[in-house]
């Protein structure tokens, strides 16, 4: 009797998730949709011929440091939030939006690497996928520092702390997300360029 008691509580009881990282975890898997469209786009265009050779710019070495260093500041000032421990939360938070704002600098620059190369939005398709995967790269970051910001001014008004993380849990995972994906993006351009 006493296992059948055990079994109908857990059956009854609703599995939680607060709406908003729901609708966040909604949101990533339309953007991981996005980009495995357009990865598989890239492979199928690219068989098909008429594909201009050019070496990716080596500054997307560098960008995919800086951004797994703003990744790992992220991290910290999240571990800072459940310690309640407002300097590092901060000072972590703070790192993540200067890293992430020098990831945006460091696209920036290798679009004009790119130009350098002759490699243009139009003109040969190959190019035309970077600039595509970089720029809407490029966006969901913007949204992402933005997010990361709007956390930071939370925390000088302690509305993030070990008993509210909503906020910081959402900005964490879509950071993590897009870093992820960067290096994704890299790995994919590396190895079928």
């Amino acid at each position: 009797m006493e296992k059948e008691l055990k079994y109908v509580d857990m059956v009854e009881q609703p599995i939680a998730m607060h709406p908003k990282k729901f609708a966040l975890w909604l949101f990533l898997v339309t953007v991981v949709m996005i980009f495995a469209a357009l990865t598989s786009a890239y492979i199928v265009r690219q068989s098909e011929g008429n594909w201009l050779e050019y070496d990716l710019p080596t500054i997307f070495w560098y960008s995919s440091g800086i951004v797994v260093i703003s990744s790992i500041c992220l991290q910290y000032a999240y571990s800072a939030a459940k310690k309640d421990n407002f300097v590092g939360l901060r000072a972590g938070l703070s790192l993540a939006v200067l890293f992430g704002i020098a990831f945006l600098v460091s696209q920036w620059y290798s679009w004009v690497a790119l130009v350098d190369e002759n490699v243009f939005f139009v003109g040969n398709p190959s190019g035309s996928f970077l600039y595509v995967f970089t720029g809407l790269h490029a966006v969901h970051l913007i949204s992402g520092v933005i997010f990361l910001i709007i956390v930071l001014i939370s925390t000088y008004r302690y509305k993030v702390h070990s008993k509210s993380m909503d906020t910081l849990e959402m900005a964490t995972t879509f950071w993590h997300f897009l870093a992820a994906l960067w290096l994704y993006l890299f790995m994919f351009l590396l190895l079928n360029h």
